[in-house]
């Protein structure tokens, strides 16, 4: 399901790879990679898990991977 809380054009490669790390290599849930995007960038998003969901599909695109499948969930 596509949400409307992030616009990929806000996300860098830099941060695309970043979120990658938390979800892929720190294995943080969507609500982990929310607090810790809203906590380094500033969003007002907090731990939503909605949030940590669109930004890892946002990455995980940008990045030519499926946020669907391994390694991001």
């Amino acid at each position: 399901m596509a949400h409307n809380t992030v616009d990929p054009a806000t996300i860098t490669l830099e941060m695309a790879q970043r979120i990658r790390g938390w979800r892929v290599d720190e294995d943080f849930t969507w609500r982990a990679v929310a607090r810790a995007a809203s906590d380094l960038w500033g969003s007002a998003y907090g731990s939503n898990q909605i949030y940590g969901e669109d930004l890892c599909a946002v990455a995980a695109t940008m990045l030519g991977e499926d946020p669907h499948r391994e390694p991001w969930n």
